[in-house]
C-alpha cells in the first residue's frame, strides 16, 4: 500500500520545459506560461479567502519592549488594545510569505486583524537573487563557534526557488507579486530589490502584473566601491524596480545635498545676505512655447506672461544684466537640494564598523530604506516587507512613525528582527507564525488521505504499519521485536494531553496490549514539556516528526532515498525548566518576583542542520552548560492562559559577555489578589521555542 501511494505522488509529473519538437524552451518562451501559472495560483488563493478553513496567523508573542537592564526591573504596566480594530498592531511573521499574505488578505476578526486588502501603502522586498549564496549562520557559544546551515524548511524553499535556475525563481516570485498587488492601496507603491541575475526577467513579469504604464523607475544603487571581477566589468550595483498600483501614488520628493562645486556657483549676495545665482527666464528651446513682449527695454521670448514678470520684479527676483538682458534670481535658501535621480551613489553598504550592523549576510543599510519609505509613504501609512531578512524595514518604520508588517521564512532572520526592534525600544508588536502550518503543507501535498501519510511516516521511523482493514486505525504501526506500538498524529492536529492519554489507552488495550508506545507528532501544545512531566510515564515516548518531511516527499525517488539512507531523524522535544518563582511583598501595591532559569533540554543534535564537527562541539556545550544555548527569553508575569504578553526581554547581545543571557531576574509588578501565572518563553540559538508556566500563590 505504501509503495502504491508513493507511486501516486508522480501522477502530476514534473513540469516540462520542452516544446512540441522536444527542444528545451527558452526563458522568453517560458515567461508567458510562468505568468499565467502564477496568476492562477494567486487566484486560487484569492478564491479561498472566504472559506471557514482558511490560513490564519497564530500569535506567539505580543512584545511590549522592556529590555533587561540589570538589577531590579520595574514593570510599568504598558498595555495595548487588542480587542478591536481601532489600533493596528505591527507584526513580525515567521513562515512562508505566500501563507502570510493569504492570511493578511483574509483577515481574522477573532484576533482583531481586518483584511489588509488594499490597505498597504508601500511594499519593499529584497528576495534572494543569488543561486550560489551560502546562507549559513555563525553561532557564537562560550569558547566555541559553530555554523548552522539554513533549516531544512529553508533549504527546501531555497532549492525549490533555484531548482531549474532562473525559471524556478520566476515561478516563485510571480504569484507573490500578484498577491502583493492585491494588498497595495490605490495610492500604493512597490519596490523590488534585485540584481543582474534575474532583474530584467522580473521587470517583464511586473510589466504584466502591474501594467507597464505603472512602471516609474529603475533605480541603480551603487552598493560597493570599484573592484575587479575577473574577465568582466566590476559588478558593484543592485537594481530596484519601482512600480505603483495606479497613477495616484504617494510621492514625497526627496533631495540629495548640493556638492561643494555647485554651492560655489552662488556667488551673488543681496544686501540682506541671501545668496543667489542667475538663470535664464527666456523660453528659447523650452518645450510648450513662451510669451513675446518687451519689458523695461528688453524684448524677448519669455517663459512667463508679463503680469508674472512684473510680480517677480517687485519681489526683487529679476537680475538686469549690463548688456540689457533679464535673468531670474535663484536663491540658495529656497532650494532644498538636487531632486533624487535614478542613480544612488551616496548610500553605503553596512560595513563591519556600522552601528546598525546585526551580522546578517544580506542586511541592507537603513539609509536606503529611509529614502524609499520617506518618498512613498506618509506618517501612519502601513508598509510591508515579505522577505524581511534582518528587519531593516521595521527598524526604519519605527523611526519614521509608519506602521509595519514583516515576514521571513528564516528562524535566524525572525530572531534578529525581534531583538533589533526591542533594542531600539520600538512600540508594541506581534510576533506571529502561520497557524496550522503543517496542515497547509499537507493540503498542498500530493497525499490524498492522512492515513497514507501516516503509513509513510511509520515506515520512515523503522516500524511496520498495520494492514488497512476495518476497525484498525490507519495511524498505528508496530515494532514486533520490542513490542512497541507507534502512534502517528495528524498534521492537522495539535499534540497535547488528550493525545497522550489516548496513546496510553491504546498501549494497554489494542490487540492485547504493548510494552511501550511512541507518539510521533507534527505540532505540539506550547507547554507539552510540562504535560509530559505531569504524565510521568517511562513507557511513553514523544518525538517530533521532521517539519520538512512533506517537502521531502514530493516524488517516489525522494521516498526511496530516505528509506535507503535512513536519514529521517525523529527528535525529542526541547524543554525549558524554570525554578519555582519566589514572591515577596515590596509595598502595598507592588510585588517582587524572582524568576530563574534552571535547565534547557535541546533537540537531539542529529536533528539540527550542522556538520559533524559542529555537532560534536554542541554535544560538549549541552553537557557542560545547556543554558548557554538560550538566545532570548521573555516573561509575562500576568499570563492569562491565552495571549502571551512579553513584558520583559533579555538576549545575549544585551550583555558585555554576549554569549550568555542572565539566568535570573527580579521584577517589580503590580500586586494582585489570589493566584498568579508567570509564563516564561525561551528561544534557543537555533530558533526553537519553549514555554513553561509557573503558578505563584
Amino acid at each position: 500500500m505504501v509503495f502504491y501511494m508513493v507511486d501516486s505522488l508522480m501522477e502530476k509529473g514534473d513540469q516540462t520545459q520542452r516544446g512540441g519538437n522536444g527542444q528545451r524552451r527558452s526563458l522568453i518562451e517560458e515567461l508567458p506560461r510562468i505568468v499565467d501559472r502564477g496568476k492562477k495560483e494567486a487566484q486560487k488563493i484569492l478564491d479561498g479567502l472566504s472559506k471557514s478553513q482558511r490560513v490564519t496567523l497564530q500569535t506567539n508573542e505580543l512584545v511590549l519592549p522592556t529590555k533587561a537592564i540589570g538589577g531590579l526591573t520595574k514593570f510599568t504596566g504598558q498595555t495595548v488594545r487588542t480587542e478591536d480594530n481601532s489600533e493596528f498592531l505591527n507584526r513580525l511573521i515567521y513562515g512562508d510569505n505566500l501563507f502570510a499574505m493569504q492570511a493578511l488578505l483574509a483577515g481574522d476578526p477573532e484576533t482583531g486583524l481586518p483584511s489588509m486588502r488594499g490597505r498597504i501603502d508601500l511594499i519593499y522586498i529584497d528576495p534572494p537573487f543569488d543561486s550560489k549564496a551560502d546562507y549559513r549562520t555563525k553561532i557564537h557559544l562560550p569558547s566555541v563557534d559553530i555554523e548552522q546551515k539554513p533549516s531544512v524548511i529553508e533549504q527546501f524553499a531555497y532549492s525549490d526557488t533555484w531548482k531549474d535556475g532562473t525559471k524556478s525563481y520566476l515561478e516563485m516570485i510571480a504569484p507573490r507579486l500578484v498577491l502583493m498587488k492585491e494588498l497595495l492601496s490605490e495610492k500604493g507603491s512597490i519596490y523590488v530589490h534585485i540584481d543582474w541575475h534575474v532583474g530584467h526577467y522580473v521587470k517583464v513579469i511586473m510589466d504584466d502584473i502591474f501594467q507597464k504604464e505603472n512602471f516609474i523607475n529603475e533605480v541603480v544603487w551603487k552598493r560597493t566601491s570599484a573592484h575587479s571581477d575577473s574577465g568582466r566589468y566590476g559588478i558593484n550595483s543592485d537594481y530596484i524596480l519601482f512600480y505603483t498600483k495606479t497613477s495616484e501614488r504617494i510621492w514625497n520628493q526627496q533631495y540629495e545635498p548640493y556638492s561643494e562645486e555647485y554651492l560655489a556657483r552662488f556667488r551673488n549676495v543681496d544686501p540682506d545676505g541671501r545668496k543667489w545665482q542667475d538663470g535664464p527666464i527666456t523660453a528659447k528651446g523650452l518645450q510648450g512655447g513662451g510669451y513675446s513682449y518687451e519689458y523695461k527695454g528688453a524684448y524677448g521670448y519669455w517663459r512667463c506672461p508679463k503680469s508674472t514678470m512684473e510680480r517677480l520684479d517687485k519681489e526683487n527676483r529679476l537680475y538686469f544684466t549690463k548688456n540689457g538682458g533679464i535673468r531670474i534670481k535663484r536663491y540658495l535658501d529656497e532650494t532644498p537640494g538636487i531632486p533624487m535621480q535614478t542613480i544612488w551613489t551616496d548610500v553605503f553598504a553596512v560595513n563591519s564598523q556600522a552601528h546598525e550592523r546585526v551580522d546578517y549576510v544580506t542586511q541592507k543599510p537603513e539609509s536606503l530604506l529611509d529614502r524609499i519609505v520617506k518618498t512613498s509613504s506618509d506618517e501612519g501609512s502601513i508598509i510591508a516587507d515579505f522577505f524581511a531578512g534582518s528587519g531593516t524595514l521595521g527598524a526604519v518604520a519605527e523611526k519614521l512613525r509608519r506602521k509595519w508588517i514583516m515576514c521571513d521564512l528564516g528562524r535566524p532572520a525572525s530572531m534578529i528582527s525581534r531583538k533589533r526592534l526591542i533594542d531600539q525600544d520600538s512600540g508594541p508588536f506581534l510576533y506571529q507564525t502561520i497557524g496550522d502550518y503543517q496542515k497547509e503543507q499537507f493540503e498542498r501535498s500530493q497525499f490524498r488521505r492522512i492515513g497514507d501519510l501516516a503509513h509513510v511516516v511509520i515506515n520512515l521511523y523503522g516500524a511496520l504499519p498495520f494492514p488497512m482493514q476495518e476497525g484498525t486505525p490507519t495511524n498505528l504501526g508496530y515494532i514486533k521485536q520490542s513490542k512497541t506500538l507507534v502512534f502517528v498524529d495528524s498534521p492537522t492536529k495539535i499534540t497535547g494531553y488528550a493525545t497522550l492519554k489516548r496513546a496510553q489507552e491504546l498501549r494497554a488495550s489494542f490487540m492485547g496490549g504493548w510494552s511501550r508506545i511512541v507518539v510521533l507528532g507534527w505540532n505540539f501544545e506550547t507547554d507539552i514539556g510540562k504535560i509530559i512531566d505531569g504524565i510521568n510515564d517511562d513507557k511513553l515516548e514523544v518525538l517530533v516528526i521532521p517539519p520538512d518531511l512533506l517537502e521531502k516527499l514530493k516524488h517516489k525517488a525522494d521516498y526511496e532515498k530516505l528509506i535507503k539512507e535512513g536519514s529521517v531523524r525523529f527528535s525529542s522535544l526541547q524543554y525549558l525548566a524554570v525554578r519555582p518563582v519566589i514572591k515577596k511583598l515590596a509595598d502595598d501595591d507592588t510585588e517582587e518576583l524572582t524568576i530563574e532559569l534552571e535547565n534547557y533540554v535541546l533537540l537531539s543534535p542529529d536533528a539540527l542542520p550542522l556538520d559533524k564537527a559542529d555537532k560534536d562541539k554542541l554535544e560538549k556545550i549541552i553537557e557542560e552548560d545547556p543554558l548557554s544555548l538560550v538566545e532570548y527569553w521573555s516573561i509575562d508575569p500576568e499570563y492569562d492562559g491565552e495571549m502571551f504578553r512579553s513584558k520583559w526581554q533579555d538576549y545575549r547581545e544585551n550583555h558585555e559577555e554576549s554569549a550568555k543571557v542572565d539566568r535570573k531576574v527580579k521584577l517589580l509588578v503590580p500586586k494582585i489578589n489570589g493566584k498568579r501565572k508567570v509564563c516564561v518563553k525561551a528561544v534557543d540559538v537555533f530558533g526553537f521555542e519553549s514555554v513553561t508556566v509557573k503558578e505563584v500563590f
